[in-house]
């Protein structure tokens, strides 16, 4: 199936099978857009571009969520280094741990039979 015949999220969700954090490009102004969508935001512009993402950026804003009788788990807003930003999740490290200005690098989770593939992030090291 031609990508024009699949949803924007199923061209998503086949990047990150491959491994890969894609994001669109609007080519009247070269601006990234971030969550995939069907026309860009501000312009209605249709013909969005297919990017990849090296994956790596930087922790705009965290919060670390506390819910009764669970592990508390990291919520951050990730400024990726090709200009977009994205709501995800820092791992591998203690929530409290996260903070502004961390480096991270994308890592995908695999679907299961109730939920897709989506990515989160862990510290890069060094």
């Amino acid at each position: 199936m031609a990508d024009e015949a699949k949803s924007p999220l199923a061209i998503f969700h086949e990047h990150c099978e491959k491994g890969e954090l894609a994001y669109q490009v609007n080519p009247e102004n070269g601006q990234a857009v971030f969550y995939p969508r069907a026309v860009a935001p501000n312009s209605a512009q249709p013909t969005l571009k297919w990017r990849v993402s090296q994956g790596v950026g930087t922790v705009y804003a965290t919060t670390t969520m506390h819910r009764r009788g669970e592990d508390p788990y990291d919520i951050s807003m990730i400024e990726l280094d090709e200009g977009f930003r994205m709501m995800s999740r820092v791992e591998s490290i203690d929530p409290m741990d996260v903070t502004v200005g961390l480096r991270v690098k994308v890592r995908m989770i695999p679907a299961t039979e109730t939920d897709p593939i989506y990515p989160v992030f862990d510290p890069v090291e060094g």
